[in-house]
């Protein structure tokens, strides 16, 4: 097959400032140099004429770019901002949900060019990027098929398991229907060619180029994460309830099978309350430097963490990031855990309302201002106060982020130790197949 080509959904604004660097074309005309396109809502406004959608394709891809200002990084996470970022290859704008939307169309290489780049320090070693090319690679390819089966399946795709006294959805692939893949930690970080790449970077795209993780004649869902605290997830705990053999729970170690069953509770909160030993668990500053860029690092404890609450701070978060009132905060219940000890279902029991939430997410964003580290975490209590409510909630952790697949904090840690990005990927993607598909 030849090298596809995507579409990568930028951002959302109402309004969008963009250069044009080099020679575009668009409706047969040619621009260049600064632009501004705004909408009603309805239709984009740009060139004082109003358009269903634009394409800007560039004269020489090679050589043209163009910017997008104000571009938020880090959606709803705890280093959210804005910054300018400059892509190659086309420019479409389409309106969703009455705004507009950038859209960049490249070919999966130079995206994955990006990918590395912004996922991580471009300095990391060369093992590790091409480990990561290939699972950045398979999971991109992996999220388009699954997107045109969802398509020719005439059914709507839905994110949900709700029964009585519960509420347990996930985030995935149903917000995106007019692109691919977003750029943001949703799905990839893909901040064009704005993170400064090097010729490691460039070196490990084209020793890999084309291959990808295949199980059987299937790709496979190659997820990562940033540190998985010791034990894989699977990704059924996370997401929809399908089971991949290869995303099994395995200790991240030398000796992948000797961990407890971190479903049972007891387990969980021993081990979470510990530090294990795992690739993970470092303060390496050199190897941490290749996997965390400069806004990651501003996270110091991942491996295990600590975040306080006083019973008025718990009860105002969960009202306003649940947008349900469950009044005073009186517990939170772990339900059920998955095999890293992450909670996919918590039951939060008030003095106004009881429910079960869920999954990880959604349990990582109902009990943060922006999301916590990870949903694998033990609760403790503070004495009463004078009202009879427990006065402060502590969260003890484990990890950072889901823990699917791919530790990037434990690859980092195996690339420094000598490891083949080979050997790197077949410890998280249990015997699975590195294929060339072009």
């Amino acid at each position: 097959m030849e090298e596809p080509k995507i579409k990568v959904g930028i951002m959302s604004a109402a309004e969008v400032k963009f250069i044009l660097d080099g020679n575009f074309h668009v409706n047969g005309e040619g621009a260049t140099g600064n632009q501004i396109a705004t909408t009603d809502g309805n239709t984009i406004a740009w060139n004082g004429k109003e358009y269903n959608e634009l394409l800007f394709q560039p004269e020489n891809e090679s050589e043209a770019s163009f910017w997008l200002e104000d571009v938020t990084i880090g959606v709803n996470f705890h280093w959210e901002r804005k910054e300018n970022q400059r892509f190659k290859g086309a420019l479409k704008l389409i309106i969703e949900h009455g705004k507009i939307t950038p859209v960049n169309i490249l070919g999966v290489e130079d995206y994955l060019l990006s990918v590395i780049s912004s996922e991580m320090s471009a300095t990391a070693s060369l093992e590790l990027l091409k480990a990561h090319a290939v699972i950045s690679r398979s999971w991109l390819l992996a999220q388009i098929d699954k997107n045109k089966r969802i398509e020719s399946s005439g059914e709507k795709y839905v994110a949900a398991e709700n029964a009585e006294g519960e509420m347990i959805k996930w985030y995935d692939r149903e917000d995106h229907i007019n692109f691919d893949v977003c750029a943001d930690d949703h799905c990839q970080r893909y901040q064009g060619i704005t993170r400064a790449s090097t010729p490691q970077v460039a070196k490990a795209i084209e020793a890999t180029r084309g291959q990808v993780l295949m199980d059987g004649e299937n790709l496979c869902d190659a997820r990562f994460s940033k540190c998985c605290g010791g034990v894989y997830e699977e990704f059924e705990n996370c997401w929809e309830p399908v089971h991949y053999n290869y995303l099994a729970a395995r200790r991240d170690g030398e000796n992948e099978t000797d961990f407890p069953d971190l479903t049972i509770e007891e387990n969980a909160r021993e081990w979470i309350l510990t530090r294990p030993e795992a690739h993970c668990n470092t303060s390496d500053a050199e190897i941490l430097s290749q996997v965390l860029n400069n806004y990651d690092q501003e996270t110091t404890d991942f491996y295990r963490w600590e975040v306080k609450y006083t019973q008025e701070e718990i009860s105002k978060l969960v009202k306003e990031r649940s947008g349900m009132d469950y009044g005073d905060i009186l517990d939170l219940i772990p339900v059920a855990r998955g095999t890293s000890g992450r909670l996919y279902k918590l039951k939060i029991v008030g003095s106004k309302k009881t429910l079960v939430i869920g999954k990880e997410l959604e349990i990582r964003r109902t009990l943060s201002p922006s999301h916590l580290y990870s949903s694998a975490f033990v609760v403790e209590k503070g004495e009463n106060n004078a009202a009879g409510l427990p006065s402060t909630f502590t969260l003890k952790g484990a990890g950072w982020g889901h823990g699917v697949g791919l530790c990037q904090i434990g690859a980092a840690v195996m690339g420094a130790k000598g490891y083949s990005y080979n050997e790197i990927l077949l410890h998280y993607f249990v015997d699975a197949e590195i294929k060339e598909l072009y």
